[in-house]
């Protein structure tokens, strides 16, 4: 199947999704190009995803390679579910790769020149929340990534699906297979947590 970029991105979503559910049951029937077709149409979401968490290259692939491995060896539980799109599927697989990235790099910090806010950035940051305050503080992205590296990983988690993804809460709690109370009561406690760290700043 021959299927470019720009026509995928111009398909109806009904009709790409009926195409990702027929691939994904020909690759399950063993059909290796069928599967090279959904890594094609859907690697730059996962690692797009995968962004949202890490910033190092190497951390990015990793995810990818682990959530399409994953979703390979699942590819029988996606055919037995009844509707949903592969898209979404894929999409919970690889944010659960993420968080499980996420626990084993508190295991293995990152060098401190990497993780650690510089004086430059210190300052820069504690003028915008004098300027903004805390909740609307306008932060690079490199730094906002040094921020979130300093909460837990299941409220970088919260956090970076919330604000960064724009998901709802009940999306969260289906992509996670957690309650919506569960989600509610991360969210509170992750900003919480992230003020606290803002407010070293001030």
């Amino acid at each position: 199947m021959d299927v470019t970029a720009d026509k995928l991105e111009h398909a109806p979503r009904g009709a790409s999704e009926r195409e990702d559910a027929a691939l994904a049951d020909e690759a399950r029937g063993g059909d290796e190009r069928a599967f090279e077709e959904l890594f094609l149409r859907h690697r730059r979401r996962v690692a797009l995803i995968a962004s949202r968490f890490f910033r190092r290259r190497e951390q990015i692939e990793e995810v990818v390679q682990e959530t399409f491995a994953k979703a390979f060896f699942a590819l029988g539980e996606f055919s037995n579910r009844q509707g949903g799109s592969f898209a979404a599927w894929l999409a919970r697989i690889a944010f659960n790769a993420c968080y499980d990235e996420l626990r084993r790099q508190k295991r293995r910090p990152e060098p401190a020149s990497l993780s650690e806010v510089t004086e430059d950035e210190a300052s820069r940051l504690r003028e915008r929340l004098r300027d903004d305050g805390a909740e609307s503080a306008a932060v690079s992205r490199d730094l906002a990534a040094k921020l979130l590296a300093r909460l837990s990983p299941e409220d970088r988690l919260v956090l970076v699906m919330l604000d960064a993804e724009g998901l709802s809460v009940a999306e969260i709690a289906g992509l996670l297979g957690w309650s919506e109370s569960k989600v509610k009561v991360r969210a509170h406690r992750a900003r919480a947590s992230l003020r606290r760290v803002l407010e070293r700043f001030l």
